[in-house]
């Protein structure tokens, strides 16, 4: 694991809205406090509650999200537009699963190993797989921080699920969205095949795999963003939910920025 990588996972912690505003907040109250610096430390406590306010609010965070997730509708199994590459949709013949996060305890379930993100991209996974007769389940993610790679806790949880061993392909060695797309595009080669991801996520994912000429077609799941009919008064409380779709939407152009500026899409 290089220093690159370490840093590229570390720095982004810095900038979220929660530890930001609080590093403005002690800061103001040490000067606060113990120097004379009383107009500076005012100033830094006020901005760290604004940041933290700001962000608290759904009308804030939605905006930031919003154009991330509804970047790709749905993936439509019985739409002819689901497929770009090819008019026969049974051409499919790999559904891509992308990891997002889990933990190998063994103390635990075998579905709690798996981190919110990484559950619901792998049912909407199996769910689509079981649509397409003859396609196979590539299950994508290593052990960064982990001594099991997160495509064996998911393929464990599928295996349990009803997916047979044969159907199960896995790529385990990858540390980030980049590797995946390196990794996966020898084994899927130009085939057309669905990309399962956080909708949040899918932008970026497909902007890395198309780089490489590959044919990902986009399914888009785990939506931060629900358009409905919640009553109007919740949108004047703060959240932390909502601190959590900031991180989401901030960590994600971080890594859209971190590709082009490298020319990775």
């Amino acid at each position: 694991m290089n220093l690159m990588f370490i840093l590229k996972k570390i720095i982004p912690a810095f900038i979220y809205p929660l530890p930001i505003s609080l590093l403005f907040s002690f800061v103001g109250l040490y000067l606060l406090w113990f120097t004379t610096k009383q107009k500076v430390g005012k100033v830094l406590v006020s901005v760290g509650l604004v940041i933290l306010t700001l962000f608290s609010y759904s009308i804030l965070t939605n905006r930031l999200l919003r154009p991330l997730e509804r970047q790709y509708g749905k993936f439509e199994i019985n739409s002819s537009l689901a497929v770009t590459e090819t008019d026969d949709k049974s051409e499919v013949k790999f559904i891509v699963v992308l990891g997002g996060g889990h933990t190998s305890d063994p103390e635990l379930p075998l579905l709690s190993q798996l981190g919110k993100g990484s559950l619901v991209r792998l049912i909407e996974g199996i769910r689509i797989y079981r649509k397409y007769p003859g396609s196979k389940l590539l299950l994508s993610g290593g052990a960064v921080f982990d001594p099991v790679s997160e495509a064996e806790i998911m393929a464990r949880v599928a295996r349990e699920i009803g997916v047979p061993e044969r159907d199960i392909i896995l790529e385990s060695k990858s540390q980030d969205t980049r590797d995946e797309a390196l990794f996966i595009k020898p084994i899927v080669g130009n085939e057309p095949f669905v990309l399962v991801t956080t909708a949040s996520h899918i932008p970026r994912s497909m902007a890395l795999f198309k780089k490489l000429g590959m044919n990902p077609i986009p399914s888009p799941v785990g939506h931060s963003i629900r358009d409905g009919k919640r009553p109007i008064f919740y949108s004047f409380f703060p959240s932390t939910g909502n601190l959590y779709k900031t991180e989401l939407a901030i960590h994600e152009y971080l890594g859209l920025t971190w590709a082009r500026l490298r020319g990775q899409q």
